[in-house]
């Protein structure tokens, strides 16, 4: 027995080496960590339960049936993070260059399985080459089976994907399909076809930065969620990640135990909206004021910045904030902004995460581009997104709500159960300016019958009062106490429930 059991050990032993210690050696210069020290990171200390440590790829072609390692190139098993369940896999550099062979790819489907049974996030963390070139069609067939589970999986458990290497052809496409992505800056990057194919068919000269890298698909491409400067901080922060979210879409915002009164009041609030209209102010400054601790976990900081989307909690419960940035173009909607905006409503809403909405826009983009770019479909996604969802829907009216972006920015009209606004609120089809400019075009010659309709359009309509006269708003309210009056307002929609008639799916304007 002693003989079998040293046995294991060394097995054990051969496995967790992966390709051997020159090839971790080599992954450590490049500033990267392996596949195993990635995981310890990631989940609870000594809570990792690995499988198929054993598995071996089955290929004969090109001299592979002399190149076999233990594990194949993924660690896949399961563990806790801060005590709560989480599935995992992650692909091992070391091997192949981590890349997806037939068995391979059974190793993750495996995962994906049992995180859908178990009803657990799935988390992948990838570093690798694409599909293993000796294996052929079986190799794209793995990532056939892999990109099927992405699909039946979403809206279902969380799926995060974290990018801590290279990234290229299949690869790219699984975490593509998942809720949120992640990358690490300087040493990851993802792309499906790579600088020598970009050069040979379109004679573009790039580097893999310049392609994909962390900055190209954080501020360009919107590919990515996030990044990061290293391994550790990128794991640390998924870690934080994972205590916003649900486990599941039944299971309900997760709520922890907060230190925050819901009943504070910030006087500071009452004198951020500048006295004059058309000055900015920092939104965030508002929302770290108003939530938990001021903690608050951004979700796409780098595009599309004139609107803010991310994760906090109110009473310890954790909400999605959607906010326009008047520091940004003035916080006006454009495709970019929109896009951003309702793909995360959509995540909040599949998985029971009630939305917090703080509105100051001043209508939609106009010019060419935006109409050229498909501006009125993209809109569209942000208004199908508000109206399709049925969590519960707080919304928050600071300044400015202009036009069709007020009735988009999750108003009554489409289905907001609580709808606040400031004293600060100016509620209209568009400003007093270009309102008097349409509507009195023959008296534009005269300055002083001009102003004089200018400032009897802003008492008409520039203010919260006339919305609040029609139900629209449910009240004005003073800025100090806007948390308590969203903690109540949360307090009071937990229970809601809101029946939609059947259909197989909706059609959402993509």
């Amino acid at each position: 027995m002693k003989d079998i059991l040293e046995k294991l050990d060394e097995r054990r032993a051969e496995a967790r080496l992966g390709g051997g210690r020159k090839r971790i050696d080599a992954q450590h210069a490049r500033g990267k960590l392996t596949g195993r020290e990635r995981i310890e990171l990631l989940l609870d200390k000594d809570s990792f339960e690995e499988f198929d440590m054993f598995v071996q790829h089955r290929c004969t072609d090109f001299g592979m049936e002399n190149q076999k390692v233990p594990g194949d190139g993924v660690v896949t098993g399961w563990g806790t993070v801060n005590g709560r369940t989480v599935f995992v896999f992650a692909k091992d550099f070391t091997v192949f260059g981590g890349s997806l062979s037939e068995t391979h790819a059974a190793k993750m489907t495996k995962i994906q399985d049992m995180a859908l049974k178990m009803r657990a996030p799935i988390i992948g963390l990838f570093d690798a080459g694409g599909a293993r070139i000796q294996e052929g069609v079986a190799a794209l067939g793995g990532y056939g089976e892999v990109f099927k589970r992405n699909v039946i999986a979403s809206g279902v458990v969380p799926q995060i994907s974290v990018i801590m290497g290279p990234c290229a052809g299949g690869d790219v496409y699984s975490p593509a399909m998942t809720d949120f992505i992640f990358m690490v800056r300087d040493t990851s990057y993802m792309f499906v076809t790579g600088p020598d194919v970009v050069k040979t068919v379109t004679n573009e000269t790039v580097t893999s930065e310049e392609l994909g890298g962390a900055k190209v698909h954080t501020t360009k491409s919107s590919v990515v969620d996030a990044a990061w400067d290293n391994d550790v901080e990128a794991l640390l922060q998924v870690r934080r990640l994972i205590d916003f979210l649900p486990a599941n879409n039944t299971d309900g915002a997760p709520v922890i135990e907060s230190f925050d009164v819901a009943d504070r009041i910030d006087a500071s609030l009452d004198t951020l909206v500048p006295e004059n209209p058309n000055k900015p102010y920092d939104m965030k400054e508002l929302i770290l004021k108003v939530v938990d601790e001021g903690d608050f976990f951004e979700i796409q900081e780098g595009f599309a910045k004139n609107i803010i989307t991310g994760f906090a909690r109110m009473e310890g419960r954790t909400v999605g904030i959607v906010a326009n940035q008047p520091m940004v173009l003035a916080g006006v909607l454009d495709s970019d902004a929109s896009r951003k905006a309702s793909r995360f409503v959509r995540f909040c809403d599949s998985f029971e995460i009630p939305i917090v909405t703080f509105v100051d826009v001043p209508g939609f983009l106009p010019g060419t581009a935006q109409e050229y770019g498909g501006l009125i479909k993209h809109g569209a996604k942000l208004l199908f997104a508000f109206t399709q969802a049925t969590v519960p829907l707080v919304t928050v009216i600071t300044r400015k709500a202009f036009g069709g972006a007020y009735v988009v920015m999750s108003s009554k009209h489409i289905g907001a159960d609580v709808n606040y606004a400031w004293p600060t609120a100016q509620i209209a089809v568009m400003g007093a300016k270009g309102a008097v400019e349409i509507i009195f075009r023959a008296d534009m010659s005269d300055a002083e019958k001009i102003a004089g309709r200018t400032k009897e359009y802003e008492e008409r309509f520039l203010s919260p009062f006339v919305a609040a006269e029609r139900g629209y708003i449910d009240e004005v309210i003073m800025p100090h106490s806007t948390r308590r009056r969203i903690a109540r307002a949360l307090a009071m929609l937990a229970a809601k429930k809101e029946e939609r008639p059947w259909k197989k799916h909706d059609n959402i304007p993509l």
